[in-house]
């Protein structure tokens, strides 16, 4: 299981992204000032941080520079191209702009998490009997070759790296683009589940689920 640290004063904000950390399967940990974050990160290390600016006491800009070795997303409500700009190049690992979609921030983190996992490079990637090999392309389920289109492949791909988290709608759109070009919006819907009929076939199971108004995640 992740550890996300949540850095923000803002409580209402704060319960609503614990919430949705944890309906994802991640653990979620609070601090409502710099001074409380910076205390909090001297006994224990979380997998992620998600670092407001505007805090009382010590600064989000004074804090991210004391973060070493943790991955850091700046929330914030300065929009300005030149605050963006100086976090990213400070140390921010990336930067969402108050307010903003929770679905988005999901895929953002899984993002950062994917980058972690060295299952993101493996030639071969597994899950509950299901084998892709992202050297051939070939996949298999419980020893039985499935012949997949290149986006059903493309989308697999990416549900497999993202085996333990939900992969957002927009998340896909974004990434299986670098293996095919035919997938839009209107028709993520039908690739997957022409991926997942023939997953069924293989052994019965499904092993795709639909995660409503968010994405998709292998059972």
């Amino acid at each position: 299981m992740r550890d996300i640290l949540i850095i923000d004063d803002d409580i209402h904000i704060g319960n609503m992204i614990e919430e949705a950390l944890r309906r994802e399967g991640y653990r979620a940990f609070r601090a409502y000032s710099g001074t409380e974050a910076l205390l909090f990160l001297a006994q224990t290390k979380p997998d992620l941080i998600l670092l407001d600016l505007m805090l009382p006491g010590l600064s989000g800009e004074e804090v991210l520079p004391q973060i070493k070795g943790i991955p850091v997303i700046i929330i914030s409500a300065k929009v300005d191209v030149d605050d963006k700009v100086q976090m990213l190049f400070g140390g921010a690992a990336d930067y969402v702009t108050k307010p903003f979609q929770l679905k988005e921030l999901l895929a953002r983190i899984a993002v950062q998490f994917r980058g972690m996992d060295p299952t993101s490079s493996a030639s071969v990637l597994e899950h509950d009997g299901i084998k892709l090999d992202t050297v051939t392309r070939m996949a298999s389920l419980g020893g039985r070759e499935i012949h997949l289109t290149r986006t059903e492949y493309a989308i697999l791909k990416l549900l497999l790296q993202n085996k333990n988290q939900i992969a957002a709608k927009s998340l896909l759109l974004d990434r299986i683009s670098e293996d095919t070009p035919d997938c839009t919006e209107s028709s993520l819907k039908m690739h997957i589940s022409n991926l997942r009929r023939k997953l069924r076939e293989a052994d019965g199971k499904d092993h795709i689920e639909a995660v409503w108004g968010i994405g998709f995640r292998l059972r």
